[in-house]
């Protein structure tokens, strides 16, 4: 798969990996869940039964990594296109028992880094999710081959006359202090947030915006009347 332009940065080694879990079935979702959560460098943050649920679980946690089932109402798929548009930093993983070929190649396109089969087992989901984790892809080998000839990188959208337009309101609420000068740290007591999410919807921003750093978005701001 040809690489991304603007890949997230690995997640640090100190950090645990935040997740959110999506799928409509409670036993197999709080099974997954209480597996991952066994796991000292992982925490399950938020869990849903259906697309809405999984972007707004991401909106309010802004998890490292987001699972989510293909099948479930309002469909992953689509879950995935409006996570990827919106949080382009949180990786994301489909978990799901269709090995339709047009539904590997649909989740890739969307910007799923990971496509794996409910038949898994505990050991190997948590090392894929592990690896999508450091910045790594994966799609189950049962599939693999089947696709690896039209495989795409992720589509993005091209950037829009105005590239402060595919911010939520919470980015630009982030963006509108960045521009004033306040840190990371100011802006997280600013708006009742913690650093680290923060430091999330920075990685956002930047990756929407197409800059290198906060003071390119904080000059792109004040441009365009922020």
């Amino acid at each position: 798969m040809t690489a991304e332009t603007h890949r997230p940065p690995p997640i640090g080694a100190e950090d645990p990996i935040r997740i959110v879990i999506a799928d409509d079935h409670p036993l197999f979702r709080g099974g997954v869940a209480l597996t991952l959560d066994e796991e000292p460098d992982m925490q399950v943050v938020g869990q849903g039964g259906d697309a809405d649920e999984a972007v707004a679980l991401v909106e309010r946690h802004m998890p490292d990594l987001v699972c989510l089932d293909i099948s479930m109402p309002g469909g992953g798929i689509a879950a995935a296109q409006r996570i990827s548009a919106q949080f382009p930093a949180v990786r994301i993983v489909m978990l799901t028992v269709s090995e339709a070929d047009e539904d590997v190649l649909c989740a890739l396109k969307v910007g799923a880094r990971g496509y794996v089969l409910k038949g898994v087992g505990a050991t190997e989901l948590v090392s894929v999710l592990r690896g999508v984790a450091r910045g790594a892809s994966y799609v189950s080998p049962a599939l693999a081959a089947r696709v690896l000839s039209t495989m795409q990188a992720p589509l993005r959208g091209g950037v829009a006359d105005d590239p402060l337009a595919d911010l939520t309101h919470r980015e630009e609420q982030i963006l509108r202090l960045v521009a004033t000068g306040l840190s990371n740290k100011e802006i997280g007591r600013e708006l009742d947030l913690q650093e680290k999410t923060i430091k999330h919807y920075m990685t956002n921003i930047l990756q929407k915006l197409q800059v290198r750093n906060r003071v390119e978005a904080a000059v792109l701001a004040r441009e365009h009347g922020i």
